[in-house]
């Protein structure tokens, strides 16, 4: 009887670890979009949830479009779509930086104020658009069904995509960051912009684009958001704490911070989840965040960023 009980435990807590892991795909696309544009550039973006739902919402598009028109081609609409929602979600983050982000750098306060109204602004031109109701895409066939480890636990095949797909963006970012002459450009803004701007780099082009970059893997975030949830005109809103949470947590502007933060949250907000609610889960999760960032302010990894 004893074993039997363990077993189940144990099946229980590798569901709820798994899917800990597809919450940590999404957490993971959000903060590194969010911690190129707040850990490199010191910009308090509040409409990064917005950008992650944009993205959502151009997989739905491209779902429908592919649906309805392209029937034939409709088992790779995902891969348009992931190509299509970075596009968009980039040129609406570099027009945003050029209209207004590049007008309040060194004022963090008022980016975050300029930037809460403009998530409040996308929320209704969704509204507007989409309706008020959420809405969810057609999975192609190949995104269907589970894999069976054991009689009791099955790992769904859209989880284990999207995991994938994390990981590639991941090791992307981290190629274009520290491997890439735009890498080395973005890094020596960060760490020296006059130094940088004396040598020939132009610091308000590599500004755009790395916000445009930012803003683009959100809406790569916002395409496997789709896979583990319905999409809504205030979706966004509720994974923004969480993002910042794990962006300040592992060290702003690290990437290796970055990801061992997002999948330390997401398995413990996960796992608790399944024992307690997700309110409580949640207080529990970020009072143990606050009390480690009481003994290493700078969060788990840190690097030098721009005053």
């Amino acid at each position: 009887m004893f074993s039997d009980s363990f077993s189940e435990l144990s099946s229980i807590l590798a569901m709820q670890g798994f899917a800990g892991l597809s919450l940590f795909s999404v957490f993971l696309l959000m903060a590194l979009g969010l911690a190129i544009i707040f850990g490199q550039m010191g910009v308090i973006n509040m409409a990064h949830g917005e950008f992650m739902i944009l993205g959502a919402y151009v997989t739905y598009i491209c779902s429908h479009i592919f649906e309805n028109y392209l029937t034939s081609l409709f088992g790779i609409y995902f891969f348009v779509a992931l190509i299509v929602a970075f596009l968009v979600t980039a040129a609406m983050g570099m027009l945003l930086e050029w209209l207004m982000i590049r007008h309040l750098y060194a004022r963090p306060l008022d980016t975050l104020l300029a930037t809460w109204g403009l998530s409040l602004i996308l929320q209704q031109l969704y509204r507007s658009v989409f309706g008020a109701r959420e809405v969810g895409v057609t999975l192609p066939d190949w995104l269907m069904g589970s894999i069976s480890l054991t009689d009791m636990i099955e790992i769904p095949v859209n989880g284990l995509f999207v995991l994938f797909l994390t990981a590639i963006v991941t090791a992307a970012l981290w190629f274009i960051v520290y491997r890439s002459a735009f890498g080395r450009q973005l890094r020596a803004v960060v760490l020296n912009r006059p130094m940088a701007g004396a040598v020939g780099i132009n610091t308000a082009l590599v500004d755009r684009l790395t916000f445009g970059l930012g803003c683009g893997i959100a809406g790569i975030a916002g395409c496997a958001f789709t896979m583990i949830g319905s999409t809504g005109p205030t979706a966004g809103q509720l994974y923004i704490v969480d993002t910042f949470l794990v962006v300040v947590f592992g060290g702003a502007g690290t990437i290796i911070g970055t990801i061992a933060s997002a999948f330390s949250i997401a398995q413990a907000q996960s796992i608790m989840e399944f024992f307690m609610s997700g309110s409580t889960a949640k207080v529990l999760t970020l009072l143990a965040v606050v009390i480690i960032l009481m003994i290493r302010p700078k969060g788990l990894f840190s690097i030098k960023v721009r005053h």
